[in-house]
């Protein structure tokens, strides 16, 4: 059984507060970003056994900073995956602001969908049942599981007993670090949107 799942959201890239990347390739972490995981991984404690990772490139990158670290390999997880936007994947926030169906979504999270995308729902039932199976099946005492801001603060409304269309009410920063702790009672909260210092 995990003990402690660290939840990291992966580094900063050029296109943060820019563009909405959802799944789109290319997104790759920035000198910031790079730097920002490493100070990470000199800080998280205890040592993880595993290291879990969104397939999306910005977080195998930052993943991989953490494995180099650690000495260990890294786990492709589709359930850590970025939630999935649709045809909004790849607009300017600037663009975006402009849209009635982008200002409904971020009034009514738990009630409404990206055009062609996934629900705020969806995605916290993938989560969620990703952390629940760690929490029963892992023989790692510790675990880093590199994902998005979405995703992340999807698990954290569950497990803070949170509406979706509270979402507002939890900042997850890039590089951050939210803390679930588990016991034979289940899963508690023990940290959001940790940032390492510079």
């Amino acid at each position: 059984m995990a003990r402690v799942i660290h939840l990291l959201r992966h580094g900063h890239h050029a296109q943060l507060g820019r563009t909405l990347c959802g799944r789109m390739g290319g997104v790759v972490l920035d000198d910031i970003g790079c730097e920002e995981i490493a100070r990470c991984a000199a800080t998280v404690t205890p040592q993880p056994a595993l290291i879990q990772s969104s397939p999306q490139q910005r977080c195998i990158q930052s993943a991989s900073i953490l494995a180099a670290h650690f000495g260990l390999p890294i786990e492709i997880v589709p359930a850590l995956d970025e939630l999935d936007y649709g045809e909004w994947t790849g607009r300017s926030f600037e663009d975006l602001h402009r849209d009635a169906q982008w200002s409904r979504w971020n009034r009514y999270r738990g009630s409404s969908r990206p055009p062609g995308g996934e629900t705020m729902r969806s995605l916290q039932r993938r989560v969620v049942g990703h952390l629940e199976q760690l929490r029963r099946d892992s023989v790692a005492d510790t675990v880093i599981a590199v994902s998005h801001a979405e995703p992340i603060r999807a698990a954290i409304l569950h497990y803070a007993r949170k509406r979706l269309d509270d979402f507002l009410s939890i900042d997850i920063e890039p590089s951050s670090i939210s803390t679930l702790s588990i016991d034979i009672s289940g899963i508690t909260i023990t940290g959001i949107n940790q940032r390492v210092p510079a």
